[in-house]
C-alpha cells in the first residue's frame, strides 16, 4: 500500500500491515499515536522522532521501533518511509520505549515485499509467510545509539530542548548551572538520573545526531564541525566515529556526487479504491 492512512486499514484482521508514504521535503507530522506497534523505516532522507522522553534521529536505511499508543511527532527532511504496523499481541516482546535499529538486508527486502502485498492477504499464503518471517526478523535487530534522552525535570528539559535546536560542543556546564541556580555536582546528578548519560556524553551525542541532517543535505564536514563548535574537522570526525562506528562521509545523502545510494524501496502500487493520502 502506498500513501494510505493507517486508520483506513487498522481494523483488518492481519498481524502485519505495510504502508509506504512519500512526504514533502521539509515536513512535520504533528503529535499522534497508533494502536498498533510501528516500525518506521527511512527509505530516503532523515527523520527526527520525538516522544515525551526523548528524540531519535534516524538516517536513511535505518528505522525506529515505536511502541503502541506512544505519542510522537516526526520531523522529516527528504523522507520517504516504509512502515510496518503490527498487532500488539503479535509482538509481546516489542520494546516499551522507542528504539532506533539497524535494518538487515533480509528485513529490508521483506519490508519492500510487504508494501507490495494486498492488505487482506490470505491466511496460509505466501504473503502470510512473508508477514510471519518479518515478525521473526524484528526480534533480532541491532539497536543503534541514535537517541537523545530527555529528562522529566521541566527546567532542565527546557534547557535540553533549547540545546537541541542549536547545539554547541563547548557549551559549558557552568552556563546551565547559572541558569538553574545549582552546582555542577547537582547538574551532573540531574543529568545522570534524567537521561542515563553524563552531561558531556549527552552534549556529544546531541551534537553528532544533529549533524546527520546537515550531512544528508550535503553540507561539507568542515562547515558542520565549525557550526557545532568543534576545534577542527578531525575532532568532529573522531567523535562521530566513536558514536556511530563510521565516518561522517558514510552518512551523506545518496544524491551527493560520488556516493552510491543504499538499497531502497521500489515504487509500490496503490490498491484500487484506496485514496492517496499521507500516513506515518
Amino acid at each position: 500500500m502506498l500513501n494510505v492512512p493507517v486508520a483506513e486499514v487498522d481494523g483488518l484482521d492481519r498481524a502485519v500491515l505495510a504502508i509506504g508514504t512519500d512526504y514533502p521535503h521539509d515536513h512535520l507530522l504533528a503529535w499522534h499515536e497508533h494502536r498498533r506497534a510501528q516500525m518506521l523505516y527511512a527509505a530516503t532522507g532523515v527523520m527526527r522522532v520525538e516522544t515525551d522522553d526523548g528524540s531519535w534521529t534516524v538516517p536513511t536505511a535505518r528505522a525506529v521501533m515505536i511502541p503502541p499508543m506512544t505519542r510522537h511527532q516526526v520531523a522529516m527532511t527528504g523522507v520517504s518511509t516504509r512502515s510496518l504496523y503490527i498487532e500488539p499481541a503479535a509482538v509481546p516482546w516489542f520494546p516499551a520505549r522507542c528504539r532506533a535499529v539497524d535494518v538487515s538486508a533480509l528485513l529490508r527486502a521483506l519490508i519492500l515485499e510487504a508494501v507490495d502485498m494486498e492488505p487482506r492477504y490470505p491466511e496460509h499464503s505466501r504473503d502470510a509467510a512473508v508477514a510471519a518471517l518479518i515478525l521473526h526478523e524484528l526480534k533480532n535487530l541491532t539497536p543503534l545509539p541514535l537517541d537523545v534522552p530527555l529528562p522529566s525535570d521541566p527546567r532542565l528539559r527546557g534547557l535540553c530542548e533549547a540545546f537541541l535546536r542549536k547545539p554547541d560542543i563547548h557549551d559549558p556546564p557552568a552556563r546551565w548551572c547559572a541558569h538553574l541556580n545549582i552546582s555542577e555536582r547537582t547538574l551532573a546528578r540531574l543529568f545522570r538520573r534524567g537521561t542515563g548519560l553524563s552531561f558531556s556524553q549527552w552534549r556529544q551525542r546531541a551534537c553528532i545526531l544533529h549533524s546527520l541532517q546537515h550531512l544528508t543535505a550535503g553540507m561539507p564536514v568542515t562547515r558542520i564541525a565549525a557550526l557545532l563548535g568543534y576545534d577542527n574537522p578531525a575532532a568532529y570526525t573522531a567523535a562521530f566515529k566513536r558514536l556511530l562506528g563510521r565516518p561522517p562521509t558514510a552518512h551523506r545523502s545518496p544524491d551527493t556526487p560520488g556516493l552510491q545510494p543504499p538499497p531502497g524501496p521500489r515504487p509500490a502500487p496503490r490498491p484500487a479504491g484506496l485514496p492517496a493520502r499521507q500516513s506515518s
